[in-house]
């Protein structure tokens, strides 16, 4: 299937370029030929107007000489001529003599009734001229005629008596059209010539742009692309996920809604857009921007304000050419605040299985009690068993704690703390006064303590003393305030444990912090418009106070 339709591509890719191909020839042939036939005709013209302008010089230059005129002044006076004289006569010879030099087919000089005094075939002379002598009249004159010497471009001129502006004859020197042919004939023969050359080096030419065309389109036929584009508008702005691409040179070609949302990047509107932009230069996170460069393979996390998300990199090749790179992004702060939630949510399940399994021993001993009939140690036995509570949760000063929802989960608390060999106690100062509001705040509260109870039991493990955890709870209306102290030896590092990128126990020495534990749980308290703090960093003379503040989980009634 994938080799079929590969092969479809490349054959729609040939069609494009033999459609592009095709079309490239037939407008560059009918320019070539436009270009061609107006070169010709422009051509022709020129050549025909200069034997004109040509015939039109020799012919003034004769009928402007002192022979030419006083021989036929002389002539119009005569009632007759003299034919034999005047072919062997001067003016013969010097009509023939310009004939000769200028190359003219014909030079004729007529009297002024229109017979020839000179004439290339001496047989001619004195014969009545075969076109209409016009320049009698006074006038000059240009036309392409057909005479005894056949077709010519030949110029009349008037000659005039000396002294005078009277009419004596005509000068008529004209240029066959078949050298004129010749000529022309000749030019058209290198204007095709430079055609020629034009259509082949158009050929190459177009050639080499098909090839670019086919380069650059990866061989997608023009509706392929357009629907490239509308897949791809439809995939980048249907998708919740953040989706970024990179040219080969490292420029965002592409980003959609989500990946600006994500990044905090300024809108398309904006003069600060990234699309167009270096990834170096475009504002990215600092920690996506090494990640791009060094072409990471694993999930990067990154933090955004109070978000918390996971950035793959992956290279994009086709046909072993380097496209760039594709960035995907995915918001996992509520996965990660969800997942935080569940952890407390499954140690109170935990504590809850150990305090039903302690409960039903003890139902055992009531029901042996009731079955021998001994009633009163039973009622006794009872009444024990209220005053001290359950035995397998050893946290001191539980009993303080009325909400159903803490109690259950500091017990579960209490329970790991003594499989790990610390003592956890609720500080003689506290005073919750109100239960938690739902089961909903419940989650966060349990998610927030939960979490601060992980770190401390961490810094406790590393104490050479007595192991233990404090907590102290503090309601004022329906806010919630936390605080959880360590035997630990305090955080010695200048560095932010709420930084994900540095809250590691390796870095931290004291044992705070649990990769992104703590900023999670800050994020959480933010978002309900609480925070979590260091309270204390302790040092020589005790472990570190985490602190937390979280409004609007406490219910406003107050508990008898």
């Amino acid at each position: 299937m994938r080799s079929t339709t590969a092969t479809s591509r490349r054959l729609s890719g040939k069609h494009f370029a033999s459609r592009i191909m095709r079309l490239q020839f037939a407008v560059l042939g009918l320019l070539i030929l436009v270009v061609t036939a107006a070169t010709i005709a422009v051509r022709y013209d020129q050549v025909f107007e200069r034997a004109e302008a040509t015939a039109l010089g020799i012919a003034r230059t004769v009928a402007a000489d002192p022979q030419v005129r006083q021989v036929a002044a002389e002539q119009a006076e005569r009632e007759r001529l003299d034919a034999g004289s005047l072919r062997r006569g001067p003016l013969q010879a010097q009509a023939e003599a310009v004939r000769r030099d200028t190359g003219a087919a014909f030079v004729v000089i007529t009297e002024d009734r229109g017979l020839r005094l000179t004439h290339p075939n001496p047989r001619q002379i004195g014969q009545r001229v075969s076109t209409d002598p016009v320049a009698l009249s006074g006038v000059e004159d240009v036309s392409r005629e057909h005479g005894t010497l056949g077709d010519s471009v030949r110029a009349k001129v008037p000659v005039r008596a000396p002294g005078t502006d009277a009419v004596v004859g005509e000068v008529s020197v004209g240029l066959a059209t078949e050298s004129l042919t010749r000529t022309l004939l000749v030019s058209i023969s290198w204007i095709i010539l430079f055609a020629l050359l034009a259509a082949v080096l158009a050929t190459l030419v177009g050639r080499a742009t098909v090839r670019r065309l086919k380069r650059e389109t990866l061989g997608l036929e023009p509706a392929e692309i357009a629907q490239l584009v509308r897949d791809q508008q439809a995939v980048l702005y249907g998708v919740t996920d953040g989706v970024m691409g990179l040219g080969s040179d490292g420029v965002i070609t592409v980003r959609n809604k989500a990946a600006r949302q994500m990044l905090g990047l300024p809108h398309r509107t904006e003069l600060a857009d990234v699309v167009g932009r270096h990834y170096a230069a475009a504002g990215l996170n600092e920690r996506l921007v090494t990640a791009i460069r060094q072409r990471e393979r694993t999930p990067v996390r990154l933090e955004v304000g109070q978000t918390s998300l996971i950035a793959r990199i992956n290279d994009v090749v086709r046909d072993g050419v380097d496209l760039g790179q594709v960035i995907l992004l995915r918001d996992v702060t509520v996965v990660e605040a969800l997942g935080t939630k569940l952890d407390a949510v499954q140690d109170m399940a935990d504590a809850l299985r150990a305090q039903r399994h302690e409960f039903a021993n003890r139902m055992h001993a009531v029901l042996g009690l009731l079955h021998q009939g001994r009633i009163d140690q039973a009622r006794d036995y009872l009444r024990e068993v209220t005053d001290s509570g359950p035995a397998i949760v050893p946290v001191q000063g539980l009993e303080t704690i009325s909400d159903p929802y803490l109690a259950a989960f500091i017990a579960a608390k209490g329970i790991s703390a003594h499989e790990m060999g610390i003592e956890l106690r609720i500080s003689p100062d506290s005073m919750l006064y109100a239960p938690v509001a739902s089961a909903h705040d419940a989650q966060d509260v349990t998610a927030v303590l939960g979490n601060m109870l992980d770190n401390a039991f961490t810094a406790s493990l590393g104490a050479e003393g007595p192991r233990w955890v404090e907590v102290d709870l503090l309601s004022e209306g329906s806010t919630l305030h936390l605080a959880v102290a360590d035997s630990g030896a305090g955080i010695t590092t200048a560095q932010d444990i709420f930084n994900p990128a540095v809250t590691t126990g390796s870095q931290l020495g004291a044992g705070h912090g649990h990769g992104v534990g703590l900023p999670l749980i800050r994020r959480l308290a933010r978002a309900r418009g609480g925070d979590v703090w260091v309270a204390d960093r302790g040092g020589e003379h005790g472990g570190a106070v985490i602190a937390a503040r979280l409004p609007s989980v406490l219910s406003e009634e107050r508990k008898g």
